[in-house]
């Protein structure tokens, strides 16, 4: 376990792969943590560096007074890869990591090479809804909540197996204080703009029974970038790392072979 000890929050990284690997970053949804990406990982090419973390507030990183704003989730994400020396990563974001992602783009080309935009947008919801959830968070805390989102998070048939279980868990003892700070970071994002201006090789991945981010919201956001890869995975919700993980590495590894990002 590595621990990044930065002036204002301490990161929990995992890294995985030989040094000298092609670097992979990989950046979580909200109300998880690095363990998102376990089955994904284990499945990917031997060779690759892949490089994990918890955002702020989360897992088992530090956890900050919120709110946060999206420059110092962005910011973490570009320390991150600072101190470990990474550069042209293709970085892999889903949801709030995929909002990461973008604006790490935009503002580091030096560190990125690529983007694997998953179950994410240019902008999600509006900041009155991230208001009320937020607030919701306040009076009854995640708990509360749980039940709600695993309905977006997952489709029926994964939703009402035993498989959800540690999910529902992960969600539920999420640090509140880190998953209100991260709502009002998505309440105030739009990277339209930005992410219009981008040109790099990207994937775009939706599910197409995501609750969160519909597959229409994602398929948009591929519609920014020139070039852009768009993939529809069926049968799964918002986190189809976790619901069909051999799927979802096979996508990330065609990528990453027809970019040219393999060892």
């Amino acid at each position: 376990m590595d621990m990044l000890t930065f002036d204002d929050v301490a990161l929990h990284v995992q890294v995985d792969g030989p040094e000298d690997g092609p670097p992979v970053v990989f950046a979580n949804s909200l109300g998880t943590d690095l363990r998102l990406w376990d089955d994904v990982v284990h499945a990917l090419p031997e060779g690759l560096r892949l490089i994990r973390y918890d955002k702020r507030g989360h897992g088992l990183s530090t956890c900050p007074d919120a709110p946060y704003g999206m420059g110092a989730l962005v910011r973490d994400a570009e320390r991150v890869m600072d101190a470990l020396e990474v550069r042209d990563a293709v970085i892999v974001g889903l949801s709030i990591g995929g909002m990461i992602a973008q604006g790490l783009a935009a503002k580091r080309l030096d560190l990125v090479r690529a983007v694997v935009l998953s179950n994410t947008g240019a902008k999600i919801g509006t900041r009155e809804m991230w208001d009320e959830r937020i607030a919701m968070i306040r009076a009854g805390g995640l708990a509360s909540m749980s039940d709600a989102i695993m309905e977006r998070w997952f489709a029926p048939q994964f939703r009402t197996s035993d498989a959800v279980t540690p999910w529902k868990r992960m969600v539920e003892t999420c640090p509140e204080e880190g998953y209100a700070g991260c709502c009002a970071a998505i309440a105030g994002s739009d990277f339209y703009t930005t992410t219009a201006a981008l040109r790099l090789p990207a994937l775009v991945i939706a599910g197409d029974r995501d609750g969160a981010t519909p597959p229409d919201l994602v398929r948009e956001l591929a519609e920014l970038i020139p070039g852009a890869r768009f993939e529809l995975i069926h049968g799964v919700g918002h986190l189809p790392c976790v619901e069909k993980p051999g799927e979802y590495a096979a996508l990330l590894s065609g990528f990453l072979k027809d970019i040219g990002h393999m060892p």
